[in-house]
């Protein structure tokens, strides 16, 4: 299997962890969550010589989905792909929510492809499984190479925490099902990017995540 390559990019004074994901042969390239600072993205891209693909979303908040626009267009058209539908009311509603946090820059984004539970997204040889994790975000969606043991989770699961549900939409009980039903089963020894923040394993999540005892 070739091997699979990452790189995080934080934007927006939130500080969100946009990936960039790649094949190391090939150069093929995704780039998940680009919530701002298109420029800095794009210059991130070409040092490292990747031919870009595809945007995927993890979910509709601006932080992850504000800078979606400005980067497909710099990438010359390439398609954006997610979260599910059920996010499109964020996704619309971007440049209202950044206007009151007083956010430049950052717009509303839409999507060429909804994705929903069971969907399988290729980069070059890798397979990446699509789980639906709603709490967080209706619509969260997260990303996983099983052969690689690599997840992108976005705001479901950090390092000794998970995602805020204190919004007017948010599901905490439903969140907390999603992390043990579908995100604890993809094994101990995968590794995974989140939000904000380092990384982890999912062992070490459900060993010493305080939220998930």
């Amino acid at each position: 299997m070739p091997s699979l390559r990452t790189a995080v990019v934080p934007v927006t004074p939130l500080e969100q962890n946009c990936t960039l994901v790649w094949d190391e042969a090939s150069r093929q390239a995704v780039v998940i969550d680009p919530g701002g600072d298109a420029e800095r993205i794009a210059t991130a891209i070409a040092s490292e010589r990747l031919t870009v693909e595809a945007i995927w979303l993890t979910h509709g908040h601006l932080d992850h989905a504000g800078g979606a626009e400005a980067l497909r267009t710099a990438l010359g058209g390439v398609q954006i792909i997610g979260p599910h539908e059920a996010d499109a009311f964020l996704l619309q509603g971007i440049e209202q929510q950044a206007a009151q946090y007083g956010l430049r820059g950052l717009r509303n984004a839409t999507p060429d492809r909804w994705l929903v539970e069971g969907d399988v997204l290729q980069l070059g040889e890798h397979r990446f499984d699509v789980l639906h994790c709603p709490g967080h975000t209706p619509g969260h969606v997260i990303f996983v190479d099983k052969a690689a043991g690599f997840a992108q989770l976005g705001d479901v699961l950090f390092a000794g925490s998970v995602g805020r549900t204190d919004f007017a939409y948010g599901d905490a009980a439903g969140l907390i099902s999603a992390i043990k039903t579908k995100v604890l089963p993809l094994g101990d020894a995968v590794q995974f990017i989140c939000g904000h923040g380092p990384g982890s394993t999912i062992g070490r999540e459900r060993l010493s995540n305080p939220f998930l005892r």
